[in-house]
């Protein structure tokens, strides 16, 4: 937001306009991913340029592309959260033995690398999807709601399960697990909740709310 020098804005009338970011007020707000800030953007008479004349179909569009390529990104932190974590647990010793090797620590590897699995299969169809069918098709549509409900509740529990996993120094700013979960965190809610897309996807599949 604060590198860019043209927005995109919706109008009430339905059109899309190109507006100077100059023209508008830039309010940074704190957010939970330090990583990736955030503003509330306030237009108050600043001229713009109409490019389009359907806004609505094109908000969609958009939307329905940035939820499938998000949840890419949400597999790719649950990927990252794994793999750090099994790659500690590998090295870590108690009482004589790796963590790793204690089956309690087992089981629930083997949930996060059967979730982690599954999500990483349900992003790659979505992505799939949106690049041979366009983010105008019912299947791409189906796709990335099943993704992005999925992948959203993915990432924060492997994050989670980092953090614990990796004991205490899980729990410190030294280690980046916490970065990771802070964007799970922030993911879950940017384009819309995991709730929110499993109520689209029983709208787009018939399903009784």
């Amino acid at each position: 937001m604060e590198g860019a020098d043209i927005l995109l804005v919706p109008g009430e009338d339905g059109g899309v306009y190109a507006v100077a970011a100059a023209d508008a007020v830039v309010g940074v707000v704190p957010s939970l991913d330090m990583t990736r800030p955030v503003a509330d953007v306030t237009l108050s008479g600043g001229a713009g340029e109409r490019i389009l004349e359907d806004g609505g179909a094109a908000v969609r569009s958009a939307l329905v592309a940035g939820a499938a390529l998000l949840a890419s990104e949400q597999a790719g932190v649950a990927r990252w959260c794994l793999e750090a974590t099994v790659g500690y647990l590998l090295q870590r010793r108690q009482f004589g033995r790796v963590v790793g090797g204690f089956q309690a620590i087992k089981h629930r590897l083997a949930d996060l690398y059967a979730a982690v699995e599954s999500g990483s299969a349900a992003a790659r169809y979505a992505a799939v999807a949106l690049a041979e069918l366009g983010p105008d098709d019912p299947e791409t549509e189906i796709a990335t709601a099943v993704a992005a409900s999925y992948c959203g509740d993915l990432a924060v529990f492997a994050a989670e399960e980092a953090v614990q996993l990796h004991g205490g120094i899980g729990m410190t700013w030294e280690h980046p697990a916490h970065l990771y979960l802070k964007r799970a965190k922030a993911d879950q809610i940017g384009l819309g909740t995991p709730g929110a897309y499993r109520a689209v996807l029983a709208g787009l599949v018939d399903l009784p709310a």
